[in-house]
């Protein structure tokens, strides 16, 4: 409930109180500075939308999208993330979001990816020189602290502002669900142009001109294809889960700041948790079974995102019932439970 001023609390309705304790747009004045607002939040957007571009442009990621033979890795090591999307698209039992508005934050999510690699890289030489002038060895352990309180956060941020650069503020935003379903469009988006990029990267390290053609890029590409085909997924897994808070406080105003807060706090941990087990936890499961690296990389993997993808489903399942419930005869849905921990449901 929004609060009220002591004149409107004690007011019974009858006195016009505009400009005294409410406010509503009726003078010209008024009519200008909602017009000028408007277009100051466009604006802004306009900025966001477009420096992003420019840094994407800068990096290279716009080649690495339009090459075809890069394009066609892409987009085949999108497809687990783009399935995992599917599921939390269709396990919407509200209105079906529309196809458009997927789309603008899939491209939001492509855009913002950049803003995350910007600051990946600037605050890792600034950890670096830090480390220097006091010679310091940054190490496994240094790596561990720049995940979480580096890579998981910020990814995690620019993740959820390609959400809430347009799809929050639209109509069709208009169920706590529709968080997670947006926030896995922009991990999808995220996950496409990392993939890309990683993909580029890798061929050209090996020696190929990525722009020469030929169906050699492609057999050049099949094991870094591979092995962001099983990263992209988490990507999706880690925005949903940020996005669904999101969407929790979209409806509850009086507490949105520490609940999107919470929803970062949960996606950057998951994140950055991987990020710091992956390459110990593979070699684990290599060592016990045998395994060459790219499985004991894909057992670890299937592993890690099956136990938090089973927390996202967990979620996205108790909001299903509750909304089956508060929309058929029998009990409310304020008869289910709440949670008591994280990551159990």
């Amino acid at each position: 409930m929004d609060q009220q001023d002591p004149v409107e609390q004690a007011s019974d309705g009858s006195d016009d109180l505009y400009d005294i304790a409410t406010w509503e747009e009726r003078t010209s004045v008024d009519g200008l500075a909602v017009a000028l607002y408007r277009v100051l939040v466009a604006s802004t957007r306009a900025v966001v939308v477009l420096a992003a571009l420019l840094i994407l442009v800068g990096i290279g990621g716009l080649s690495a999208l339009t090459d075809p033979q890069v394009g066609a890795l892409t987009l085949l090591s999108a497809l687990p993330a783009l399935a995992l999307a599917g599921y939390v698209y269709y396990s919407d039992v509200t209105q079906n979001e529309p196809l458009s508005m997927l789309v603008v934050t899939f491209l939001l999510g492509v855009l913002t990816a950049t803003f995350a690699a910007i600051l990946n890289s600037l605050l890792s030489n600034v950890g670096q020189t830090i480390a220097a002038e006091f010679q310091l060895s940054i190490g496994f352990l240094g790596s561990i602290v720049f995940y979480f309180l580096v890579v998981g956060p910020v990814e995690e941020t620019v993740k959820l502002l390609a959400v809430r650069l347009y799809a929050y503020s639209h109509d069709s935003f208009n169920a706590v669900i529709d968080g997670a379903v947006y926030g896995a469009m922009a991990g999808l988006g995220f996950a496409t142009i990392e993939n890309a990029l990683y993909i580029t990267r890798n061929l050209t390290s090996s020696g190929l001109d990525v722009g020469s053609g030929g169906v050699g890029i492609i057999a050049a590409g099949g094991t870094i294809t591979a092995v962001r085909a099983l990263a992209g997924p988490g990507h999706v897994i880690y925005s949903a889960i940020a996005g669904y808070y999101l969407g929790l406080a979209k409806f509850n105003k009086e507490n949105a700041g520490p609940i999107v807060v919470k929803g970062l706090i949960l996606a950057a941990l998951v994140h950055a948790t991987y990020n710091s087990t992956v390459g110990l936890g593979s070699s684990v499961i290599a060592g016990i079974t045998g395994l060459g690296g790219l499985a004991a990389f894909l057992v670890y993997v299937i592993i890690y995102d099956g136990v938090f993808g089973l927390y996202l489903i967990g979620k996205l399942r108790r909001y299903s019932q509750a909304y089956h419930s508060a929309h058929a005869p029998g009990p409310s849905a304020a008869s289910f439970s709440s949670e008591q921990t994280e990551f159990e449901d």
